[in-house]
């Protein structure tokens, strides 16, 4: 399925140092997803000792990230 990256969670990508590769294992790996408002999902997720929560679209043949905390 293709990831499309808003331009804000690229920004907090970089500003938390987290990569695309962390975002795609906790997409495809998560601890838990929970629902959030206006149909926006939350992965969460742990890597390297390091919390990762993807807030996050999943439409028919994509995924849009709208943020990365």
């Amino acid at each position: 399925m293709r990831i499309i990256y808003t331009s804000h969670a690229k920004k907090r990508m970089k500003e938390r140092g987290i990569s695309e590769w962390e975002v795609n294992y906790t997409l495809e790996f998560p601890n838990h997803i929970r629902k959030s408002f206006n149909n926006r999902l939350i992965a969460v997720g742990e890597l390297n000792n390091k919390r990762i929560e993807i807030i996050f679209i999943r439409k028919d043949n994509y995924i849009k990230i709208i943020t990365v905390i």
